[in-house]
């Protein structure tokens, strides 16, 4: 083999390897390319584009508003101190302890114990969970108990399934059960037995699409409009007899707008 073409096969392999290294790819079809997937956050970058809001009737991933970059889900303590300034903007109104009752009661009592005594069923299985009730987290702020809750630390998970204002429901019902909100005492019966629906749970939640879907507009105007044409009476046919000659009125839309 000549010399030249021991230095063209070098070459080859020293480029081959350079596009492997890099990621390159020799023969691309476009595959490859910045995108927004579907749901995914958009981030620009910088402080002055504004970060793209999830579609209209969309689950967010985690329950909040906000995506990590601008709130860390991270489960380190300084990020839950980060979290320790913020201020409760729901008040422990009787709403809003019902239905922080039923999300305690559902995610926080089987560690915690019903009535937060740190005596829940998986504490019999190993899980070590606090006593709720001990001055350490009677002094912790509201910011904190709901950073705690937000993102999770230590043996306890994220309960970011339990949505933004649903969390704060749930710190004024821990502070009840603290005795910290005056003339208040925490109702720690269950709020239904296992299996039951309707109010013994949690109603729709405010940024996910579990609220019954309204008609639209123009859905209730046509289904409107069919039912004044099918209405009149057939000509030469006396009204009396209409409503029974006559064909039915359209049914309205469902909430998909189809009519059946």
């Amino acid at each position: 083999m000549s010399n030249s073409a021991v230095v063209r096969g070098r070459i080859v392999t020293a480029l081959a390897l350079t596009l492997v290294a890099t990621g390159c790819e020799w023969f691309t079809d476009f595959k490859q390319q910045p995108k927004i997937k579907p749901w995914q956050w958009q981030y620009a970058g910088d402080t002055v584009t504004p970060m793209r809001g999830t579609p209209v009737y969309s689950v967010p991933l985690t329950g909040n508003p906000e995506p990590a970059y601008v709130v860390s889900y991270q489960q380190l303590p300084e990020t839950i101190d980060s979290m320790s300034s913020l201020t409760n903007p729901a008040a422990p109104t009787p709403a809003s302890l019902d239905n922080g009752r039923k999300y305690y009661q559902i995610n926080c009592a089987v560690c915690h114990g019903p009535a937060a005594k740190g005596n829940g069923t998986a504490v019999r299985y190993g899980v070590p969970a606090p006593n709720l009730l001990t001055d350490v987290t009677k002094n912790r702020t509201d910011g904190y108990i709901y950073g705690m809750i937000r993102n999770g630390r230590g043996f306890m998970p994220t309960y970011d399934r339990i949505e933004d204002m649903d969390r704060w429901d749930v710190v004024n019902y821990v502070r009840a059960l603290q005795g910290k909100i005056a003339g208040v005492v925490a109702d720690t019966s269950p709020a239904g037995y296992p299996g039951e629906n309707g109010r013994a749970v949690p109603g729709y939640t405010r940024t996910g699409p579990t609220r019954p879907a309204p008609y639209r507009p123009q859905d209730m105007a046509a289904w409107m409009s069919e039912r004044e044409d099918t209405a009149a009476p057939p000509a030469g046919a006396e009204a009396a007899d209409s409503a029974h000659a006559g064909p039915a009125p359209a049914q309205p839309p469902n909430a998909r707008g189809v009519r059946p």
